[in-house]
């Protein structure tokens, strides 16, 4: 019985000092460096929970009171632990994109090759009149400029007299031109302005429009643009109430670069997000920042209204260089309706066609340009990246009046 009791008492014993080994080891090991998503603790900070004897909160002590810390051997880092940054895209630059993407405009030239086919017949009787003026209504050029197009094409058609298709294309060229008025200033203000407190502020645009128009992408897209020609640029995400927004805008500025500012609060004011933009904007000295506002219904007029007060929250901090308008060129009459109340919202600068490619309907540059009394600036034609192009009145004309790619 003697011996059994003793035999317990080792075994006790060796567990015990085991147990004091292994927590004096870990005691030791807790002066290691942190993981990624969690910062190192502060040296001399107490343990989280940690009291004094008092019983209070241990704080930490004055720097030279502190301990020295621990050295603590590292291993060398390899090269497959360094995580390497995605690599920043170059976008295409101005310069050429609308001469490559003219082909794929001239395969919904429908407008142009029709005028083009029914001029060249020669002795045009008063059906052929009513079919080129159904094409120019189907293709959204609006009942106003149909009328002077077709005034204008019956005497020249009189005082010619000649169906020659060379001829024939000169003609509608110069008239069609005539409607998209190449006279219009269609610069971007994307420069660095003076503000009324004598100091510069960043160009400031700010982008609105329909749900489904594709206003997020869009920007990313005019923020290509402007890295493209060596502009400093950063975002402002204030479409607060669609949650991917921000994560959307979030991918294209890293793409190429391009810091954006957003809440990470969902439903927050969209205003202050983009006072904030600008504030930043012009704190880190970018050339333009671009604000996303959400997408809204034209018929909402609490919607609107917000609109308007987002103007006028953001011009606090800095004036608004541009108010641009994104319209989905397909949506053709409906379209015009929209850009007419945003209009009475907020004051429009320009216009950004987009699906510009995928409709027959390239009228609508001219009607909404008459409607609003500003001019079409950019033109998306695909949904590839760099598919943005600054408007050439000439280039889309001669666009409309190539004959459509054999496919």
């Amino acid at each position: 019985m003697l011996e059994n009791i003793w035999l317990y008492l080792v075994i006790a014993a060796v567990i015990l000092i085991g147990g004091l080994s292994a927590l004096v080891t870990t005691r030791r090991r807790r002066g290691g460096t942190g993981t990624i998503d969690e910062a190192p603790p502060r040296a001399g900070a107490p343990e989280p929970g940690a009291e004094d004897d008092d019983g209070g909160v241990a704080t930490a002590a004055p720097p030279d009171q502190r301990a020295p810390a621990e050295q603590v051997d590292e291993a060398p880092v390899t090269a497959d632990q360094v995580e390497t940054a995605p690599a920043v895209e170059q976008p295409e630059s101005a310069a050429g994109r609308m001469v490559r993407l003219r082909a794929r405009l001239a395969r919904s030239g429908a407008l142009g090759a029709t005028l083009l086919n029914l001029l060249s017949r020669g002795d045009l009787t008063e059906s052929d009149w009513e079919e080129i003026e159904e094409t120019l209504l189907l293709a959204d050029v609006g009942a106003g400029p149909t009328d002077e197009l077709m005034d204008a094409l019956r005497t020249k058609v009189k005082v010619l007299g000649t169906s020659e298709p060379g001829q024939v294309r000169a003609m509608v060229r110069e008239e069609l031109l005539g409607l998209v008025n190449p006279d219009l200033d269609r610069r971007l203000a994307a420069s660095p302005v003076v503000g009324d407190d004598g100091q510069p502020h960043p160009a400031t645009i700010l982008m609105v429009g329909v749900n489904g128009t594709g206003k997020t992408t869009t920007v990313g897209k005019l923020a290509r643009l402007l890295v493209a020609e060596d502009r400093d640029v950063l975002l402002g995400a204030a479409d607060t109430f669609r949650a991917a927004a921000a994560d959307q805008l979030a991918t294209w500025g890293q793409r190429v670069g391009v810091e954006v500012v957003r809440s990470e609060r969902e439903g927050a004011d969209p205003a202050s997000v983009a006072f904030d933009a600008v504030k930043t904007g012009r704190e880190s000295g970018v050339d333009a920042v671009i604000v996303d506002t959400a997408g809204r219904l034209q018929n909402k007029a609490g919607l609107m209204d917000e609109l308007g007060k987002i103007r006028r929250v953001v011009s606090r901090g800095a004036p608004v260089s541009e108010v641009l308008l994104v319209l989905d060129a397909t949506t053709g009459q409906n379209g015009m309706r929209q850009a007419q109340v945003f209009a009475e919202a907020v004051e429009i600068t320009g216009i950004v066609l987009t699906k510009l490619d995928g409709t027959a309907k390239g009228g609508i540059v001219v009607s909404v340009q008459r409607e609003l009394g500003v001019p079409v600036k950019f033109v998306g034609l695909g949904e590839g990246p760099d598919d943005l192009a600054p408007f050439d009145p000439e280039a889309f004309v001669d666009a409309l009046l190539e004959a459509p790619a054999e496919t």
